[in-house]
């Protein structure tokens, strides 16, 4: 691939990315993302040649930005495995919130399915970083880290799209998505420490 094709194919991931952020995952055709990019309509399938190509190319970016925030959040917190979770949990949810038509992308599960461009394999070091962190911050013996981290992902996801859709506020009655992040590590962690709060 020449120059001028890597600089093409890379404007369309970033139409793509631009056009998810702004108006959301139903946005997302060939078409519009070429007529965005100023080419014509068949120019995407070049480089991509099924849209599942190119969604997965989109979400690769998600997923790289937020694994690069994860990593930022908790690497400034080297000594405590729960305020590392407790970060890595925040940056998720944040994501998650600020970031609806990209999280939804991102794990669409006929893309994770279809594993193009190794899409799974991208979301896997963020999985692998919980993972370690739970290893770290559980004292009490029990499940397997990598079963809890599961729970944990799972409980987070489903915070993040209840609270999107307006579901948490109206049930638990919170104007704020702190205390479910804290009850989230709570549960599948156990109490947190006496201690400042992190």
């Amino acid at each position: 691939m020449n120059e001028r094709d890597t600089g093409l194919r890379a404007r369309l991931v970033e139409v793509g990315v631009d056009l998810v952020a702004s108006e959301g995952m139903q946005a997302l055709s060939l078409r519009e993302i070429a007529r965005r990019a100023g080419v014509s309509h068949g120019a995407p399938r070049r480089y991509f040649p099924t849209h599942v190509d190119l969604l997965s190319a989109i979400a690769r970016q998600g997923f790289a930005e937020l694994t690069a925030k994860a990593d930022e959040a908790v690497s400034g917190l080297q000594a405590d495995p729960r305020a590392r979770l407790t970060a890595l949990g925040r940056v998720y949810l944040d994501f998650a919130l600020g970031n609806r038509g990209m999280y939804e992308l991102m794990f669409r599960h006929d893309l994770l399915e279809s594993n193009r461009l190794s899409l799974r394999e991208t979301s896997l070091p963020l999985f692998g970083l919980l993972v370690d962190l739970v290893a770290e911050a559980r004292t009490e013996p029990g499940a397997e880290p990598r079963v809890v981290a599961g729970a944990l992902w799972a409980n987070l996801h489903g915070v993040a799209q209840l609270w999107g859709w307006g579901s948490l506020q109206l049930a638990a009655g919170a104007d704020d998505v702190e205390p479910l992040l804290r009850a989230a590590l709570d549960a599948h962690l156990g109490p947190a420490p006496l201690g400042p709060a992190t």
